[in-house]
């Protein structure tokens, strides 16, 4: 995201090279072309930027993050399979979504259970680091 003072210093430079959107943005290392011809129309239409950006609504439903987080605790606390299951969202969003709810407590019995059935006897001892003497 760019601040309102970049977005006006290149939608400025762009209409003094003559809407040339590569020479503004070699000159200036940003934005986008896409970005750059969005500013444009918006400086045009509008005779200036907005200030800032707003999501207008989330992606997400409340339901549908209530689904999520009901779906990912009652199948294993795996993101990967509750993603695959139910198509959405990121793993960012439901990792932040977990976090909120369950304050992170869950994603360490997880890790703990791993390590024990990763083993290759299942006899590695977490708290020790150390395998148990064979003698």
């Amino acid at each position: 995201m760019y601040s309102y003072q970049e977005r006006v210093r290149a939608v400025e430079l762009y209409l003094k090279l003559g809407k040339r959107s590569k020479a503004t943005i070699r000159q200036l290392g940003y934005p986008t072309k896409n970005s750059l011809k969005a500013w444009c129309n918006e400086f045009e239409k509008r005779g200036d930027l907005r200030t800032g950006y707003v999501r207008v609504k989330p992606k997400c439903s409340e339901e549908q993050k209530n689904l999520a987080l009901e779906h990912y605790v009652n199948h294993g606390r795996c993101f990967a399979f509750t993603l695959r299951t139910l198509g959405y969202p990121c793993r960012q969003i439901l990792s932040e979504w977990s976090s909120q709810v369950f304050s992170g407590s869950l994603h360490n019995d997880v890790n703990q259970s791993k390590k024990i059935a990763a083993s290759p006897v299942g006899q590695f001892y977490i708290g020790a680091n150390t395998w148990p003497s064979t003698a």
